[in-house]
């Protein structure tokens, strides 16, 4: 496990390190259910129960939010879009929700990357407004809360979030 954890810290440390000059672990752009990260470069875009680990590599070690942000770990161009941002938010509900009470975060970053926003404070600000509109209620479906959380982007033109389409 040790020689994982090492392997895996040394992966993500030369991917930041290419990131910044515009490089970075790109990946082959196609991944499963459980999206983009490290759980996808290893696990690829295999279908069944092997998405779980996937999701849980991904979890584990922050790499699909930091893969989003950084664009390295199969979290490039390729993944970004309309589908690729419902499927972020259905996956970070919890975290997109703590985020958005506090009007910034991580989460906010990497979804305005991905629906091509032009600022993320200003996206942080108007999901902040929103919260009680995308979270109406606790049992609300992650599919509702990912249309919620569209529809309030699309609708502000001010944020010019072109990926959404």
């Amino acid at each position: 496990m040790r020689k994982m954890m090492v392997a895996l810290a040394v992966l993500a440390m030369a991917g930041s390190a290419s990131a910044a000059d515009g490089g970075g672990i790109k990946g082959s752009g196609s991944y499963g259910t459980a999206g983009c990260g490290l759980g996808s470069m290893a696990f690829g875009n295999q279908k069944g129960a092997i998405q779980i680990l996937a999701a849980t590599t991904n979890g584990l070690f922050g790499t699909q939010t930091f893969g989003i942000t950084s664009g390295t770990s199969n979290c490039g161009e390729s993944v970004v879009g309309l589908s690729g941002t419902k499927t972020f938010i259905e996956a970070n509900r919890d975290a997109l929700a703590k985020d958005m009470s506090r009007g910034s975060g991580e989460t906010i970053a990497a979804l305005s990357h991905l629906a091509g926003c032009a600022d993320s404070k200003a996206v942080g600000a108007k999901l902040q407004q929103s919260f009680q509109a995308v979270f109406p209620e606790q049992s609300i479906s992650d599919e509702a809360v990912s249309a919620n959380v569209i529809s309030t982007l699309k609708t502000d033109k001010s944020l010019s979030c072109g990926a959404l389409g």
